[in-house]
């Protein structure tokens, strides 16, 4: 993604994506792969891999998902352990979990 996104785009990316007409095609496959990678059960089928080939060559494909998967395995990994931010206090409420009280 690019820096500088407006609301309304930042907005598209957690929506619909088949009516996130603000953001760029690639955009838009690289989001379905991050949805397919932190998937209950990850799967690529055959028209997301036509999709991310019609804007990516293996090697950024291959690039793409290595990144996607530290991300997620990172973001798995805080949430597990229930780590914090440093600005953060014992009495902060994690983020991740909705009325979630202090640990």
């Amino acid at each position: 993604m690019r820096k500088d996104l407006t609301e309304d785009e930042v907005q598209a990316t957690l929506g619909d994506l088949d009516a996130a007409t603000s953001l760029p095609p690639s955009t838009i496959a690289a989001l379905r792969l991050a949805d397919q990678l932190t998937a209950a059960q990850p799967a690529v089928d055959a028209a997301l891999y036509a999709d991310l080939r019609r804007h990516f060559d293996e090697a950024q494909i291959l690039a793409l998902g290595a990144a996607l998967a530290v991300a997620s395995g990172w973001q798995r990994f805080i949430e597990a352990f229930g780590i914090r931010p440093d600005g953060w206090t014992e009495a902060s409420a994690v983020p991740w979990v909705t009325g979630s009280s202090p640990r």
